[in-house]
């Protein structure tokens, strides 16, 4: 090994000290100052933005394992999902999805045709494999070809494309497909559009597969065991994000820390079951952007340059989170008085008559209560889990409107507008409010706060 290749790794005065050992004593003296170095303690600091950096590719990983396990799954297929059947977290039963794994190759890509659709929202909606979105296929964003066939490749692949196919480059070999189609109030003719968006592959592709993490779930997510296998967890999908390179050094500098010992691997165990996993369950939501009568809404999701948190935030509350110009999010888990919302209350949310949700879309409103912190749907008698622009919510003598949530329907408000809840069971709330106006946009409008009654 070269004097000057380690002069670049150590201090001037090892160097010396080296050159004095001879060629063996330099190599081993280089191991053990490796070594050494990778042992140094991180902070408490490094150790919680490498993790939640790092937690952002594996919820994706997460979420592609639990897809591959659905009965009939295939790559590059559609997955055509009957409505307020998807299986992700904090679903949208407003609209008719449709789901599929895109895998390309050098040599392969995807034929994805999109139906033209009138009169109603919907969005062909690609992403990444760290959550990213790559592009939404419409009317607004793709107003030179809003509908038709676009090829899917990886990036300076050399895959056959038809002529009449407008090119899309993956981010890497990888990505999703999840795509909607506004219900209304006609729900057959949003499934029948629903089954026109088609799939088809270009040429033979092989499938690259997805590096092993452990078992995981909302309420108890990882400790050490997230960092085993991070060298393939980061080589499995090319991260945009403009502090990529910078964050995962990070990730392998406490990697490398947590494998120099048994003691050190324990500590770094403890650090994140003890203290970073339960915060970051309990108050992620909280921090993820402004606050509005007590809802957090507004951050820039679906692309998120350098704030790598809010997008595994996005990704564990809400995976496929969408990019605001089509949609922005609001999120309420503590009522007006800023306790936890629990099940087993009353609460009522009240629109004032200039200010209905209804005023301030050009696509449409939507809010569906899940529970808390697995934001999955919460079962009841009804079977009603939300409410949107197409409800049949009945308004107060004053062109307001009231929603009830709670076990029981609510005194003083119609039962058509009782959102139910359940009993013992912490719930969150998410308000989507799809295509925006600028009093939105502006964070200059958000839901009413969740106030109990008693």
């Amino acid at each position: 090994m070269h004097i000057y290749a380690l002069s670049r790794r150590v201090s001037a005065s090892m160097v010396v000290a080296l050159a004095l050992t001879g060629a063996t004593g330099v190599l081993y003296a280089a191991l053990a100052l490796e070594k050494t170095t990778a042992a140094v303690r991180p902070d408490e600091k490094t150790v919680s933005d490498a993790y939640l950096y790092l937690l952002g590719r594996l919820l994706v990983i997460r979420q592609e394992e639990t897809d591959r396990k659905a009965p009939g799954f295939a790559w590059n297929t559609v997955k055509y999902n009957p409505p307020g059947s998807a299986d992700f977290v904090n679903p949208n039963f407003d609209v008719a999805y449709l789901e599929a794994w895109i895998a390309t190759d050098d040599h392969g890509g995807v034929l994805l045709e999109v139906p033209e659709v009138k009169g109603r929202y919907y969005t062909a909606q690609i992403l990444d494999e760290w959550g990213e979105v790559i592009a939404n296929i419409n009317e607004r964003t793709f107003p030179s070809k809003p509908y038709g066939k676009f090829a899917l490749v990886k990036p300076g692949s050399n895959a056959p494309i038809p002529s009449d196919a407008a090119r899309i480059e993956l981010h890497s070999s990888k990505a999703k497909l999840l795509a909607r189609v506004e219900i209304k109030d006609d729900r057959d003719a949003a499934l029948a559009l629903q089954k026109q968006f088609k799939l088809a592959p270009l040429g033979d592709v092989s499938v690259s597969p997805s590096p092993s993490v452990p078992d995981f779930d909302n309420a108890k997510l990882l400790g050490a065991d997230a960092f085993d296998n991070v060298d393939a967890v980061l080589a499995s999908a090319l991260d945009v994000s403009p502090v990529a390179a910078r964050m995962q050094q990070q990730v392998r500098y406490v990697a490398g820390y947590a494998a120099s010992s048994p003691d050190a691997r324990a500590e770094i165990d403890r650090l994140l079951h003890d203290k970073i996993d339960p915060d970051f369950v309990q108050n992620a939501l909280a921090r993820s952007g402004p606050v509005h009568n007590h809802w957090v809404g507004g951050a820039q999701t679906g692309n998120y340059g350098s704030d790598f948190r809010l997008r595994t935030i996005a990704n564990y509350a809400g995976i496929w989170a969408n990019t605001t110009d089509e949609v922005i999010y609001f999120v309420a888990t503590a009522d007006a008085a800023n306790k936890p919302l629990d099940g087993g209350k009353t609460y009522i949310m009240h629109f004032p008559a200039g200010r209905l949700p209804s005023s301030v879309v050009d696509g449409y409103w939507s809010v569906i209560l899940v529970g808390f912190p697995d934001y999955r749907v919460v079962p009841n008698s009804l079977n009603r889990f939300n409410f949107n622009s197409y409800s049949k919510l009945t308004p107060e003598r004053d062109g307001s409107l009231k929603i009830a949530i709670g076990p029981n329907p609510v005194k003083g408000v119609p039962e058509t507008n009782w959102l139910p809840s359940a009993s013992g069971k912490r719930f969150s709330l998410t308000f989507r409010t799809y295509v925006p106006k600028d009093i939105v946009r502006q964070g200059k409008w958000a839901p009413p706060a969740v106030t109990e009654v008693h």
